[in-house]
């Protein structure tokens, strides 16, 4: 075979898409588009389709970004490192400044119909800055130096974050988390970190009070705490678990269908974002809320086996980086809906209602998929011996 008939077989690796990946995000924003206008018909008068018809359009702008990173080779962006972490920082330093208040805390910029969350586009840009960072010293990685100069590059953004939204700035550090497990920082430095932690959150929540320091509002403990009792928390907290709990337990094994009246009748809050899980639990029933869950697992299996194949360490990262943001969503967000772990208002990855959080997940999975071409070309490559 001649050289230019070698070279096309692999030029037409050099962009497959992973099938499984895709056919888990479609099902998930289905399914979103059909809960939402199952539960949302009535929320907004003369339109009924409100809700959906602007999800829609994020899916659609979405999945076109997602498209055209996958179509570029994402190795080049390590060398975009410090503008990635520049314009994340950014962002939220705007955010800060000019973000709209929404009950108390400052999220999104609010622009003619629609609110930008630097927050949760920043989850991607921090896996990118973050994984770069992490290879450009992969030849010391044992040392301790490295191990707190990549800790400090993610607790700068999650400490800032966390002012604001706790939750979102808890995803920030199970983000760095994974990056350090991946690379291989050793177990030493972990414990220490967990030790670190452990006595910082201490530290804050039994100081800071006694010196007259507010560090968490009542409304804020009792959201973290709520689970643990909701029944005996008043106020809109433990009655938010409270209708959850209801509204999965309702659903039963197959749903009640039309009959559904949590999320259509209003009585559980939140029902487009933090809640829409319950309203599929009532909707569709045990059934309905294992697909859900199964469309999530094949996500995330999808995103481990696109670790084991990515070119070099900076996708691994990536990968890793994203696996670690979506498994970390989907168990906060579901916990929470079934009563067992704290409100902390993290949306379930491309199901609930948002276009910052739908946008930056697409962003994630146009990177994975991005990962997947490059590993196959670079592994088709080598197999005919052709060079990079």
């Amino acid at each position: 075979m001649n050289e230019p008939a070698a070279r096309r077989l692999p030029a037409g690796l050099r962009l497959p898409f992973d099938p499984l990946l895709a056919l888990a995000a479609l099902g998930l924003m289905a399914a979103s588009l059909v809960t939402l206008n199952a539960s949302t018909s009535k929320d907004v008068p003369g339109d009924p389709h409100f809700y959906v018809t602007r999800q829609g359009v994020f899916f659609a702008v979405g999945t076109l970004l997602a498209i055209v990173l996958s179509r570029i080779d994402y190795s080049r962006l390590r060398e975009l490192k410090y503008g990635i972490y520049g314009l994340m920082m950014g962002g939220l330093l705007l955010v800060a400044v000019f973000g709209g208040v929404t009950r108390g805390s400052r999220r999104a910029i609010q622009l003619p119909g629609f609110e930008v969350q630097a927050s949760e586009l920043g989850k991607v840009l921090l896996i990118l800055a973050l994984a770069a960072f992490v290879v450009d010293r992969s030849r010391r990685l044992g040392e301790r130096d490295t191990t707190a100069r990549l800790v400090l590059l993610g607790m700068i953004p999650a400490t800032f974050v966390m002012i604001s939204d706790l939750g979102t700035g808890l995803v920030y550090i199970a983000i760095m988390l994974a990056a350090l497990f991946i690379a291989g920082v050793g177990w030493r430095h972990f414990a220490a970190l967990i030790a670190l932690g452990a006595v910082s959150i201490a530290l804050v929540l039994s100081a800071a009070p006694a010196l007259g320091v507010t560090v968490l509002e009542p409304y804020q403990v009792d959201r973290l705490t709520s689970f643990l009792a909701p029944s005996e928390v008043a106020g809109d907290a433990g009655y938010q678990q409270n209708q959850s709990r209801i509204a999965i337990g309702s659903g039963q094994k197959t749903g009640r269908g039309e009959r559904s009246t949590q999320g259509p009748l209003n009585f559980l809050p939140e029902e487009r974002t933090d809640f829409a899980f319950a309203v599929a639990g009532e909707r569709w029933g045990f059934a309905g809320a294992g697909l859900l869950l199964s469309l999530y697992a094949l996500l995330i299996w999808r995103g481990l086996r696109i670790l084991t194949v990515a070119k070099n360490l900076y996708g691994a990262l990536i990968a890793g980086g994203i696996v670690a943001m979506l498994l970390f969503q989907v168990f906060i967000n579901v916990g929470m809906n079934v009563g067992i772990m704290p409100i902390t208002g993290i949306p379930l990855p491309l199901f609930s209602y948002g276009g910052s959080s739908v946008i930056s997940t697409l962003l994630a999975i146009g990177l994975l998929q991005s990962i997947h071409a490059q590993g196959r070309f670079a592994a088709a490559t080598k197999r005919r011996g052709l060079p990079f």
